[in-house]
C-alpha cells in the first residue's frame, strides 16, 4: 500500500481498523501534543513540512477539496489515511461541526501509533 491508506478494502487488512486507528492518533495528539483543522491549514503544515499524519474525510462534496491532499502527503512521504466521515472527523478533533481534513503537527503520546500506522 501506498503513504495514503483508502476506506476501501485491500486483501486481509482491516479498512475499519484503519479508520478507528485514524481517528484514535487525531484524539490522542489533541489531547497531548497539537493538531489544526480544516484542508487549508492541513495543506500548509504539509507544504511547511510540520505534519506528522493527515486524515481527510471521505465524504466531502465536492471531492476536489480534498483531492490533492493524497498526492501531496505521498510526495512528502507523510502517512495519512481517508476517514468515512467528516462529522466523525470533526468529533476526533474536538469540534463541534464537520471537519474535511485534519493534520497532527505535534505527536504528543501519538507518535507509537503513527509510526505503526506507516508500516
Amino acid at each position: 500500500m501506498n503513504s495514503c491508506e483508502r476506506g476501501i478494502s485491500k486483501g486481509s487488512i482491516n479498512v475499519n481498523k484503519m479508520a478507528t486507528d485514524a481517528y484514535k492518533i487525531i484524539e490522542t495528539a489533541k489531547r497531548t501534543g497539537k493538531i489544526e483543522k480544516g484542508t487549508n491549514e492541513t495543506t500548509k503544515a504539509i507544504e511547511r513540512g510540520t505534519a506528522l499524519f493527515v486524515a481527510y474525510a471521505g465524504n466531502v462534496e465536492p471531492k476536489e477539496i480534498v483531492a490533492h491532499l493524497p498526492v501531496l502527503c505521498k510526495e512528502k512521504g507523510i502517512p495519512c489515511a481517508e476517514v468515512d466521515d467528516k462529522a466523525k472527523l470533526g468529533v476526533a478533533a474536538g469540534l463541534s461541526v464537520a471537519a474535511s481534513s485534519v493534520v497532527v503537527v505535534e505527536a504528543g503520546d501519538a507518535q507509537q501509533d503513527i509510526a505503526s500506522f506507516k508500516k
